[in-house]
């Protein structure tokens, strides 16, 4: 096992068994409601992109250079905006790792303008990254004004990080933010 994948699983494993928010038992519907009424926030993982990790030589501003979603992730992305709108939400607040595979994840979701947030970039790769950016991502979430949706299209190692869950590609996980820190999960949601 290559040094840098096995320091991430322990990143991971360390998160799960100590920064692990409560998972409350919450319906669907009562999840959905918190995330139409700005009460809770979305994180997506990004859309099905073949491939581990990303290839070295890595350039944010070169999607050549990473793993990028096939058209089955494309899809993939539609339909999660679509079930999103089915479920009420016609406008979102949308914030993207700057990674090429989560920003066109969260262009195909559909909901207009999407802002790049760099406490959602993958820390794959330097999980020596990972406790900073997720204490900057929570201050995020401590200073962002609810009262919408807002959706955070990231990668499966942050919301590990953030929330405990493990999330599929295109999973959806709604989250409620604790004042100081730390959260609730609400629901899960696979379209």
């Amino acid at each position: 096992m290559k040094k840098g994948l096995l320091v991430s699983c322990l990143v991971v494993l360390t998160h799960l068994l100590f920064a692990c928010p409560a998972l409350t038992e919450m319906s669907e519907t009562q999840a959905l409601q918190a995330l139409r009424t700005g009460a809770a926030v979305l994180f997506l993982r990004h859309a099905t992109a073949p491939g581990f990790g990303d290839p070295p030589g890595l350039v944010i501003d070169d999607c050549q250079t990473q793993r990028n979603l096939a058209e089955d992730g494309r899809e993939q992305a539609r339909l999660v905006g679509s079930f999103l709108r089915r479920q009420g939400i016609e406008t979102a607040l949308v914030y993207s790792s700057q990674w090429c595979r989560c920003l066109e994840t969260a262009r195909l979701l559909g909901f207009g303008a999407v802002r790049e947030l760099p406490a959602l970039n993958s820390f794959f790769a330097k999980p020596q990254r990972g406790p900073e950016q997720t204490r900057q991502l929570e201050m995020f979430l401590q200073e962002i004004a609810f009262g919408r949706p807002i959706i955070l299209v990231t990668h499966q190692v942050n919301i590990t990080a953030a929330t405990g869950v493990y999330p599929a590609s295109g999973e959806m996980i709604v989250y409620r933010p604790a004042p100081g820190g730390g959260g609730t999960v609400l629901g899960r949601f696979i379209p």
